[in-house]
Protein backbone atom coordinates (compact mmCIF):
# COMPACT_ATOMS: atom_id res chain seq x y z
CA UNK A 1 0.00 0.00 0.00
CA UNK A 2 1.30 3.74 -0.53
CA UNK A 3 0.71 6.69 0.68
CA UNK A 4 -1.47 7.64 -2.99
CA UNK A 5 -3.78 4.32 -2.35
CA UNK A 6 -4.54 5.87 1.18
CA UNK A 7 -5.66 8.80 0.20
CA UNK A 8 -7.16 7.18 -2.86
CA UNK A 9 -9.40 5.35 -0.33
CA UNK A 10 -10.42 8.11 2.15
CA UNK A 11 -11.66 9.82 -0.86
CA UNK A 12 -14.09 7.11 -2.14
CA UNK A 13 -14.97 7.40 1.51
CA UNK A 14 -16.26 10.78 1.13
CA UNK A 15 -17.67 10.51 -3.00
CA UNK A 16 -19.60 6.99 -2.48
CA UNK A 17 -21.26 9.39 0.76
CA UNK A 18 -19.97 6.77 3.67
CA UNK A 19 -18.40 9.87 5.54
CA UNK A 20 -21.47 12.17 5.09
CA UNK A 21 -23.20 8.92 6.72
CA UNK A 22 -21.29 8.82 9.93
CA UNK A 23 -21.77 12.51 9.92
CA UNK A 24 -25.25 12.90 9.67
CA UNK A 25 -25.29 10.27 12.55
CA UNK A 26 -23.37 12.33 14.76
CA UNK A 27 -25.59 15.31 13.92
CA UNK A 28 -28.98 13.96 14.88
CA UNK A 29 -27.16 13.61 18.55
CA UNK A 30 -28.83 17.03 20.09
CA UNK A 31 -25.29 17.64 22.24
CA UNK A 32 -26.46 21.28 22.92
CA UNK A 33 -23.48 21.58 26.47
CA UNK A 34 -25.13 25.16 27.08
CA UNK A 35 -28.42 23.33 28.14
CA UNK A 36 -28.28 21.30 31.50
CA UNK A 37 -30.81 19.02 29.81
CA UNK A 38 -29.09 18.09 26.94
CA UNK A 39 -26.51 16.11 29.63
CA UNK A 40 -27.97 12.59 28.66
CA UNK A 41 -27.14 13.68 24.86
CA UNK A 42 -23.45 14.45 25.49
CA UNK A 43 -23.22 11.15 27.33
CA UNK A 44 -24.99 9.59 24.80
CA UNK A 45 -22.60 10.94 21.68
CA UNK A 46 -19.35 9.94 23.87
CA UNK A 47 -20.67 5.89 24.45
CA UNK A 48 -22.95 5.37 21.24
CA UNK A 49 -20.97 7.00 18.92
CA UNK A 50 -17.14 8.14 19.15
CA UNK A 51 -16.79 5.24 21.77
CA UNK A 52 -17.06 2.18 19.55
CA UNK A 53 -15.26 3.87 16.47
CA UNK A 54 -12.32 4.13 18.46
CA UNK A 55 -12.65 0.68 19.83
CA UNK A 56 -13.05 -0.49 16.28
CA UNK A 57 -9.97 1.01 15.27
CA UNK A 58 -7.70 -0.90 17.99
CA UNK A 59 -7.70 2.11 20.18
CA UNK A 60 -8.27 1.79 24.02
CA UNK A 61 -11.26 3.84 25.29
CA UNK A 62 -12.15 5.21 28.53
CA UNK A 63 -14.64 8.19 29.76
CA UNK A 64 -13.26 10.24 33.00
CA UNK A 65 -15.20 12.82 34.49
CA UNK A 66 -14.82 16.60 33.80
CA UNK A 67 -13.47 17.91 37.20
CA UNK A 68 -16.25 20.61 36.62
CA UNK A 69 -19.34 19.06 38.31
CA UNK A 70 -21.86 20.00 36.19
CA UNK A 71 -19.89 19.67 32.41
CA UNK A 72 -19.76 17.11 30.62
CA UNK A 73 -17.37 13.91 30.37
CA UNK A 74 -14.38 13.73 28.53
CA UNK A 75 -13.21 10.78 26.25
CA UNK A 76 -9.31 9.80 25.92
CA UNK A 77 -9.12 6.98 23.57
CA UNK A 78 -5.46 5.89 22.89
CA UNK A 79 -3.70 3.63 20.71
CA UNK A 80 -0.02 3.13 21.75
CA UNK A 81 1.93 0.91 19.83
CA UNK A 82 5.66 0.93 20.72
CA UNK A 83 7.31 3.85 23.48
CA UNK A 84 9.79 4.35 20.59
CA UNK A 85 7.42 5.43 18.42
CA UNK A 86 6.48 9.81 18.06
CA UNK A 87 2.98 10.35 20.11
CA UNK A 88 0.73 12.49 18.99
CA UNK A 89 -2.39 14.14 20.84
CA UNK A 90 -5.74 14.77 19.29
CA UNK A 91 -8.37 16.67 20.28
CA UNK A 92 -11.79 17.53 19.50
CA UNK A 93 -15.09 18.79 21.48
CA UNK A 94 -18.36 16.98 21.00
CA UNK A 95 -20.95 19.54 22.50
CA UNK A 96 -22.24 22.01 19.90
CA UNK A 97 -23.75 25.38 20.34
CA UNK A 98 -27.67 25.82 20.92
CA UNK A 99 -29.54 24.47 18.25
CA UNK A 100 -31.76 27.88 17.42
CA UNK A 101 -34.27 25.56 15.67
CA UNK A 102 -36.85 28.09 15.14
CA UNK A 103 -34.33 30.36 13.43
CA UNK A 104 -33.27 28.31 10.64
CA UNK A 105 -34.08 29.20 7.36
CA UNK A 106 -37.51 26.76 5.81
CA UNK A 107 -36.22 23.79 4.58
CA UNK A 108 -33.46 23.02 6.44
CA UNK A 109 -32.95 21.72 10.15
CA UNK A 110 -30.17 21.94 13.13
CA UNK A 111 -30.10 17.72 13.79
CA UNK A 112 -30.73 16.61 10.16
CA UNK A 113 -28.10 16.77 7.81
CA UNK A 114 -29.05 17.87 4.45
CA UNK A 115 -27.00 18.65 0.90
CA UNK A 116 -27.69 21.52 -0.98
CA UNK A 117 -24.82 21.95 -3.46
CA UNK A 118 -21.37 21.70 -1.58
CA UNK A 119 -22.91 22.59 1.90
CA UNK A 120 -23.64 20.09 4.21
CA UNK A 121 -26.24 21.65 6.56
CA UNK A 122 -26.49 20.68 10.63
CA UNK A 123 -25.60 22.09 13.74
CA UNK A 124 -22.14 20.54 14.56
CA UNK A 125 -20.86 19.72 11.02
CA UNK A 126 -18.74 23.01 11.16
CA UNK A 127 -18.14 22.93 14.92
CA UNK A 128 -16.53 20.55 15.59
CA UNK A 129 -18.46 16.94 14.32
CA UNK A 130 -17.44 17.09 11.04
CA UNK A 131 -14.08 18.03 12.08
CA UNK A 132 -12.83 15.60 14.26
CA UNK A 133 -14.31 13.06 12.11
CA UNK A 134 -12.60 14.08 9.50
CA UNK A 135 -9.55 13.18 11.51
CA UNK A 136 -11.04 9.80 12.82
CA UNK A 137 -11.58 8.88 9.57
CA UNK A 138 -7.96 9.72 8.57
CA UNK A 139 -6.48 7.87 11.10
CA UNK A 140 -9.17 4.93 10.29
CA UNK A 141 -7.73 4.87 6.95
CA UNK A 142 -3.62 4.57 7.30
CA UNK A 143 -5.00 1.51 10.26
CA UNK A 144 -6.85 -0.35 7.13
CA UNK A 145 -3.79 0.45 5.04
CA UNK A 146 -0.66 -0.49 6.91
CA UNK A 147 -1.96 -2.45 9.28
CA UNK A 148 -0.94 -0.53 12.11
CA UNK A 149 -0.66 3.63 12.28
CA UNK A 150 3.12 3.79 12.75
CA UNK A 151 2.68 6.26 15.73
CA UNK A 152 1.28 6.84 18.82
CA UNK A 153 -2.31 8.71 18.98
CA UNK A 154 -3.97 9.84 22.15
CA UNK A 155 -7.17 11.61 21.02
CA UNK A 156 -9.27 13.32 23.76
CA UNK A 157 -12.64 14.53 23.14
CA UNK A 158 -14.53 17.40 25.45
CA UNK A 159 -17.66 18.19 26.19
CA UNK A 160 -17.62 21.64 27.33
CA UNK A 161 -16.13 23.41 24.96
CA UNK A 162 -19.10 25.97 24.16
CA UNK A 163 -19.22 26.95 27.83
CA UNK A 164 -15.42 27.62 27.11
CA UNK A 165 -14.29 24.22 28.11
CA UNK A 166 -14.81 24.77 32.20
CA UNK A 167 -12.54 22.29 33.73
CA UNK A 168 -10.36 21.26 30.99
CA UNK A 169 -6.92 22.29 32.35
CA UNK A 170 -7.74 20.99 35.86
CA UNK A 171 -8.53 17.96 33.82
CA UNK A 172 -5.32 18.34 31.61
CA UNK A 173 -2.75 18.69 35.02
CA UNK A 174 -4.56 15.68 36.48
CA UNK A 175 -3.76 13.53 33.43
CA UNK A 176 -0.77 14.96 32.71
CA UNK A 177 2.01 12.14 32.75
CA UNK A 178 -1.32 10.18 30.69
CA UNK A 179 -1.81 12.91 28.35
CA UNK A 180 2.71 12.96 27.57
CA UNK A 181 3.05 13.72 23.68
CA UNK A 182 5.16 14.97 21.39
CA UNK A 183 3.10 17.36 19.77
CA UNK A 184 -0.78 18.08 19.67
CA UNK A 185 -2.55 18.14 16.01
CA UNK A 186 -6.39 18.86 16.08
CA UNK A 187 -9.05 21.03 14.22
CA UNK A 188 -11.11 23.35 15.01
CA UNK A 189 -11.84 27.08 13.63
CA UNK A 190 -12.25 28.52 9.78
CA UNK A 191 -9.34 28.22 7.31
CA UNK A 192 -7.78 31.79 6.19
CA UNK A 193 -9.78 31.08 3.43
CA UNK A 194 -12.17 28.72 2.07
CA UNK A 195 -9.78 27.36 -1.10
CA UNK A 196 -6.70 27.80 1.26
CA UNK A 197 -5.42 25.02 2.88
CA UNK A 198 -4.17 26.53 6.88
CA UNK A 199 -2.38 25.91 9.73
CA UNK A 200 -2.27 27.64 13.01
CA UNK A 201 -0.40 27.75 15.89
CA UNK A 202 -2.44 29.01 18.80
CA UNK A 203 -5.41 31.34 19.35
CA UNK A 204 -6.48 34.52 20.45
CA UNK A 205 -8.00 34.83 24.00
CA UNK A 206 -11.29 36.01 24.88
CA UNK A 207 -13.21 37.56 28.19
CA UNK A 208 -16.75 38.17 28.03
CA UNK A 209 -17.49 41.26 30.07
CA UNK A 210 -20.64 42.25 31.75
CA UNK A 211 -21.60 46.25 31.62
CA UNK A 212 -24.18 46.96 34.18
CA UNK A 213 -26.44 50.68 35.16
CA UNK A 214 -29.32 50.05 37.32
CA UNK A 215 -30.18 53.37 39.09
CA UNK A 216 -33.71 52.26 40.03
CA UNK A 217 -36.16 49.99 40.73
CA UNK A 218 -38.62 48.86 37.71
CA UNK A 219 -39.78 51.66 35.03
CA UNK A 220 -41.00 55.20 35.19
CA UNK A 221 -43.52 56.82 32.91
CA UNK A 222 -41.72 58.94 30.76
CA UNK A 223 -44.60 61.49 30.14
CA UNK A 224 -44.38 62.11 34.10
CA UNK A 225 -40.40 61.43 34.49
CA UNK A 226 -38.81 62.39 31.17
CA UNK A 227 -36.31 65.25 31.70
CA UNK A 228 -36.29 64.57 35.38
CA UNK A 229 -34.70 60.89 35.39
CA UNK A 230 -31.37 59.74 34.43
CA UNK A 231 -31.94 57.28 31.66
CA UNK A 232 -29.27 54.07 31.66
CA UNK A 233 -29.86 53.20 28.52
CA UNK A 234 -28.12 56.62 27.44
CA UNK A 235 -25.45 56.79 30.30
CA UNK A 236 -24.70 53.10 29.56
CA UNK A 237 -24.47 54.35 25.61
CA UNK A 238 -21.93 57.03 26.66
CA UNK A 239 -19.43 54.44 28.88
CA UNK A 240 -19.29 52.09 25.82
CA UNK A 241 -18.79 55.46 23.34
CA UNK A 242 -15.85 56.30 25.60
CA UNK A 243 -14.30 52.72 25.53
CA UNK A 244 -14.69 52.26 21.76
CA UNK A 245 -14.94 54.70 18.65
CA UNK A 246 -17.78 54.92 16.07
CA UNK A 247 -15.31 53.12 13.86
CA UNK A 248 -14.18 50.32 16.38
CA UNK A 249 -10.54 51.71 17.40
CA UNK A 250 -10.15 51.13 21.02
CA UNK A 251 -9.73 54.26 22.50
CA UNK A 252 -8.15 52.50 25.95
CA UNK A 253 -4.96 51.90 24.88
CA UNK A 254 -3.77 50.07 27.77
CA UNK A 255 -6.36 47.32 26.53
CA UNK A 256 -4.03 47.09 23.62
CA UNK A 257 -0.32 45.21 23.16
CA UNK A 258 2.24 47.16 22.86
CA UNK A 259 3.40 46.45 19.39
CA UNK A 260 3.31 43.44 16.77
CA UNK A 261 6.93 41.39 16.38
CA UNK A 262 8.16 41.54 13.43
CA UNK A 263 8.45 37.94 13.22
CA UNK A 264 4.54 38.00 13.30
CA UNK A 265 4.09 41.07 11.06
CA UNK A 266 6.12 38.53 8.63
CA UNK A 267 4.30 35.65 8.97
CA UNK A 268 1.03 37.82 8.00
CA UNK A 269 2.01 39.32 4.60
CA UNK A 270 0.95 36.34 3.42
CA UNK A 271 -2.04 35.81 5.17
CA UNK A 272 -4.43 38.28 4.29
CA UNK A 273 -8.22 37.34 4.71
CA UNK A 274 -10.11 36.82 1.49
CA UNK A 275 -14.12 36.82 1.69
CA UNK A 276 -15.79 34.58 -0.60
CA UNK A 277 -18.23 36.20 -2.25
CA UNK A 278 -21.31 35.10 -0.13
CA UNK A 279 -19.21 36.11 2.86
CA UNK A 280 -19.57 39.74 4.92
CA UNK A 281 -17.54 41.97 3.22
CA UNK A 282 -14.61 43.26 4.62
CA UNK A 283 -14.68 47.42 6.00
CA UNK A 284 -11.28 48.39 5.75
CA UNK A 285 -12.19 51.42 7.92
CA UNK A 286 -13.62 49.81 11.03
CA UNK A 287 -10.41 48.93 13.99
CA UNK A 288 -7.26 50.42 14.40
CA UNK A 289 -5.67 51.96 11.53
CA UNK A 290 -2.19 51.99 10.10
CA UNK A 291 -3.33 47.72 10.25
CA UNK A 292 -3.57 45.17 8.01
CA UNK A 293 -6.57 43.04 7.61
CA UNK A 294 -4.27 40.04 8.82
CA UNK A 295 -2.73 42.55 11.82
CA UNK A 296 -6.21 43.39 12.83
CA UNK A 297 -7.97 40.21 12.94
CA UNK A 298 -4.15 37.78 13.98
CA UNK A 299 -2.12 40.38 16.16
CA UNK A 300 -4.20 42.90 17.73
CA UNK A 301 -6.81 43.45 20.50
CA UNK A 302 -10.44 43.74 19.74
CA UNK A 303 -13.53 45.38 21.81
CA UNK A 304 -16.57 44.11 20.34
CA UNK A 305 -20.12 44.79 21.76
CA UNK A 306 -22.10 41.46 21.67
CA UNK A 307 -25.62 42.69 22.96
CA UNK A 308 -27.24 45.52 24.44
CA UNK A 309 -30.64 45.45 26.51
CA UNK A 310 -32.00 48.31 28.40
CA UNK A 311 -36.25 48.66 28.39
CA UNK A 312 -38.11 46.10 26.56
CA UNK A 313 -37.12 45.69 23.50
CA UNK A 314 -39.92 42.96 22.01
CA UNK A 315 -42.40 45.44 23.74
CA UNK A 316 -41.20 48.92 24.25
CA UNK A 317 -43.51 51.30 26.61
CA UNK A 318 -43.24 55.05 27.16
CA UNK A 319 -41.34 54.24 30.16
CA UNK A 320 -37.56 55.15 31.21
CA UNK A 321 -36.24 52.18 32.21
CA UNK A 322 -34.28 51.77 35.57
CA UNK A 323 -31.39 49.15 33.90
CA UNK A 324 -29.43 48.93 30.94
CA UNK A 325 -27.05 46.03 30.60
CA UNK A 326 -24.44 45.50 27.60
CA UNK A 327 -22.15 42.26 27.28
CA UNK A 328 -18.81 42.88 25.62
CA UNK A 329 -16.08 40.57 24.01
CA UNK A 330 -11.88 41.43 24.48
CA UNK A 331 -10.20 39.20 22.10
CA UNK A 332 -6.45 39.36 22.91
CA UNK A 333 -3.21 38.36 21.52
CA UNK A 334 -0.32 36.28 23.37
CA UNK A 335 1.49 38.29 25.73
CA UNK A 336 -1.36 40.63 27.10
CA UNK A 337 -2.43 40.47 30.73
CA UNK A 338 -6.06 39.96 30.29
CA UNK A 339 -6.50 39.68 34.74
CA UNK A 340 -5.99 43.37 34.21
CA UNK A 341 -8.77 44.26 31.83
CA UNK A 342 -11.53 44.74 34.39
CA UNK A 343 -9.16 47.26 36.73
CA UNK A 344 -8.40 48.95 33.89
CA UNK A 345 -11.93 49.55 32.12
CA UNK A 346 -13.04 50.65 35.89
CA UNK A 347 -10.32 52.87 36.12
CA UNK A 348 -10.72 54.31 33.15
CA UNK A 349 -15.04 54.36 33.38
CA UNK A 350 -14.34 56.53 36.84
CA UNK A 351 -11.86 58.85 35.47
CA UNK A 352 -14.78 59.59 32.85
CA UNK A 353 -17.62 59.97 35.51
CA UNK A 354 -19.23 56.29 34.83
CA UNK A 355 -19.19 55.06 37.93
CA UNK A 356 -22.55 54.09 38.20
CA UNK A 357 -21.62 51.44 35.23
CA UNK A 358 -20.82 48.06 36.89
CA UNK A 359 -18.42 45.74 35.60
CA UNK A 360 -18.24 41.97 36.49
CA UNK A 361 -17.16 38.94 34.24
CA UNK A 362 -19.68 37.25 31.75
CA UNK A 363 -18.33 33.82 32.50
CA UNK A 364 -16.26 32.08 35.49
CA UNK A 365 -13.27 31.51 33.84
CA UNK A 366 -11.92 33.17 30.02
CA UNK A 367 -9.45 31.54 27.64
CA UNK A 368 -5.86 32.73 27.65
CA UNK A 369 -3.54 33.46 24.64
CA UNK A 370 -1.08 31.42 23.07
CA UNK A 371 1.04 31.35 19.80
CA UNK A 372 3.63 29.01 18.79
CA UNK A 373 7.07 29.85 16.89
CA UNK A 374 6.01 29.92 12.85
CA UNK A 375 9.68 28.34 12.41
CA UNK A 376 8.87 25.58 14.37
CA UNK A 377 10.45 22.04 12.71
CA UNK A 378 6.94 20.25 13.49
CA UNK A 379 5.11 23.87 11.63
CA UNK A 380 7.61 23.18 8.40
CA UNK A 381 6.93 19.50 8.82
CA UNK A 382 2.85 19.60 8.14
CA UNK A 383 3.43 22.61 6.16
CA UNK A 384 5.38 20.59 3.48
CA UNK A 385 2.61 17.71 4.12
CA UNK A 386 -0.19 19.24 3.26
CA UNK A 387 1.68 20.95 0.02
CA UNK A 388 2.65 17.65 -0.94
CA UNK A 389 -1.01 16.38 -1.01
CA UNK A 390 -2.76 19.76 -1.98
CA UNK A 391 -0.27 21.24 -4.37
CA UNK A 392 -0.93 24.40 -2.26
CA UNK A 393 1.70 26.34 0.05
CA UNK A 394 -0.90 26.59 3.22
CA UNK A 395 -1.18 29.04 5.10
CA UNK A 396 0.63 29.40 8.27
CA UNK A 397 -0.80 31.75 11.21
CA UNK A 398 0.54 32.41 14.40
CA UNK A 399 -2.83 32.72 16.02
CA UNK A 400 -6.34 32.31 14.66
CA UNK A 401 -8.82 35.34 15.57
CA UNK A 402 -11.09 33.13 17.75
CA UNK A 403 -10.54 31.49 21.02
CA UNK A 404 -10.08 27.78 21.67
CA UNK A 405 -8.74 26.09 25.00
CA UNK A 406 -5.32 25.71 23.63
CA UNK A 407 -3.60 27.06 26.41
CA UNK A 408 -4.30 23.56 28.37
CA UNK A 409 -2.28 21.88 25.78
CA UNK A 410 0.68 24.47 25.00
CA UNK A 411 1.16 25.88 28.73
CA UNK A 412 -0.48 23.42 30.71
CA UNK A 413 1.92 19.90 28.73
CA UNK A 414 3.83 21.91 27.14
CA UNK A 415 3.32 20.96 24.00
CA UNK A 416 4.11 22.68 20.18
CA UNK A 417 0.43 23.04 19.14
CA UNK A 418 -0.62 22.33 14.91
CA UNK A 419 -4.47 23.42 14.44
CA UNK A 420 -5.43 22.29 10.36
CA UNK A 421 -9.28 23.26 10.16
CA UNK A 422 -11.35 21.35 8.13
CA UNK A 423 -13.89 24.44 8.28
CA UNK A 424 -14.26 28.21 6.63
CA UNK A 425 -15.90 31.87 8.41
CA UNK A 426 -18.55 31.78 6.62
CA UNK A 427 -19.76 28.66 7.68
CA UNK A 428 -22.35 29.99 10.43
CA UNK A 429 -21.03 28.15 13.41
CA UNK A 430 -22.70 29.70 16.13
CA UNK A 431 -25.83 31.04 14.04
CA UNK A 432 -28.93 29.40 12.45
CA UNK A 433 -27.68 27.10 9.29
CA UNK A 434 -24.57 26.17 10.48
CA UNK A 435 -22.79 24.31 7.60
CA UNK A 436 -19.75 22.84 6.01
CA UNK A 437 -18.04 22.75 2.54
CA UNK A 438 -17.92 19.32 0.75
CA UNK A 439 -14.96 20.26 -0.92
CA UNK A 440 -12.96 21.48 2.11
CA UNK A 441 -14.33 18.12 4.16
CA UNK A 442 -12.83 16.18 1.29
CA UNK A 443 -9.90 17.73 0.92
CA UNK A 444 -9.34 17.42 4.56
CA UNK A 445 -9.68 13.88 4.91
CA UNK A 446 -7.09 13.61 2.10
CA UNK A 447 -4.72 16.01 3.86
CA UNK A 448 -4.73 14.38 7.05
CA UNK A 449 -4.72 10.97 5.88
CA UNK A 450 -1.46 12.04 3.75
CA UNK A 451 -0.12 13.75 6.97
CA UNK A 452 -0.51 10.43 9.30
CA UNK A 453 1.39 8.58 6.41
CA UNK A 454 4.17 10.74 6.57
CA UNK A 455 4.47 10.99 10.45
CA UNK A 456 4.40 6.76 10.13
CA UNK A 457 7.00 6.77 7.48
CA UNK A 458 9.32 9.73 8.16
CA UNK A 459 8.84 9.65 12.21
CA UNK A 460 9.41 13.04 14.29
CA UNK A 461 11.04 16.00 12.42
CA UNK A 462 14.02 17.21 14.26
CA UNK A 463 14.79 20.91 14.65
CA UNK A 464 17.43 21.98 12.75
Amino acid sequence: MTRESAISEVTRLFDEGLFIETLARRVAIRSESQIPESRPFLDAYLNSEILPAFNKMGFTTEILDNPVEAVGPVLLAERIESAQLPTILMYGHGDVIRGLEDQWRPGIHPWILKQEGDRYYGRGTADNKGQHSVNMAALETVIAQRGRLGFNVKFMLETGEELSSPGLREFCEIHRERLKADVLIASDGPRLSAKRPTVYLGSRGCMNINLTVELRQGAHHSGNWGGLLSNPGIVLSHALASIVSRQGKVLVRELLPDYIPESIQNALIDCQPTPEPDEPQIDPEWGEPGLSAAEKLYAWNTFEILAFRTGNPENPVNAIPGLAMATCQIRFVAGTDATRFIPILRQHLDQQGFESVKLSMARKSFMQATRLDPDNAWVRWASASIEKTTGTKPAILPNIGGSLPNDCFAETLGLPTLWIPHSYAGCSQHAPNEHALGSILREGLQMMTGLFWDLAEEGAPLET
